[in-house]
């Protein structure tokens, strides 16, 4: 089990590096649109879906990789009031309320990403982009932060109660 926790915060490192390279994509690409309009007033008719495109990917396929660093939101003055073994029963309820809220969000956004792929939606723009191609981010991204959530759920299982960090560093 710790090879298969080891394997998803590979995982996740190594898709929270293309998430990075896909800000600095969409930065350089807006970079260009702003030449390309404002410099050269020539058209910039595809720029702006993919950055947006490529920002909704960096968003959905980051969130695995943010909480392998315990990098989101939280609010640690509950943990720090509770004794040792409170806090590690409070840290697992939450752990299990959001395995259930994201492998939810991984199914509806697998679905969406079926319909789109099964009926052929494409974007309103000259594009015409295939939708289920960015849509397809949502249901990676959150079947990856889900496998994050169990990897540290399942650590905190195996970690002493006294010894339990909270996300963000704090004890």
């Amino acid at each position: 089990m710790n090879t298969l926790v080891t394997l998803i915060n590979r995982i996740n490192q190594v898709v929270g590096v293309i998430a990075a390279l896909m800000v600095v994509a969409a930065v350089a690409v807006t970079c260009q649109m702003i030449f390309m309009r404002y410099v050269l007033n020539a058209s910039t008719a595809w720029q702006t879906e993919v950055v947006v495109y490529l920002m909704l990917g960096a968003t959905m396929l980051g969130m695995g990789y943010v909480q392998k660093l315990k990098g989101h939101v939280n609010v640690d003055l509950v943990p720090l009031l509770l004794p040792p073994k409170g806090r590690k029963w409070l840290l697992m309820i939450a752990a299990l309320a959001s395995l259930v809220v994201v492998a939810i969000m991984t199914f509806y956004g697998y679905e969406m990403m079926y319909l789109a792929w099964d009926r052929n939606w494409t974007s309103d723009t000259v594009n015409e982009v295939p939708l289920w191609i960015p849509y397809s981010v949502m249901p990676i991204g959150f079947g990856l932060f889900f496998l994050q959530l169990f990897a540290d759920a399942y650590s905190m299982l195996q970690t002493d109660a006294e010894r339990i960090e909270l996300a963000g560093g704090g004890h």
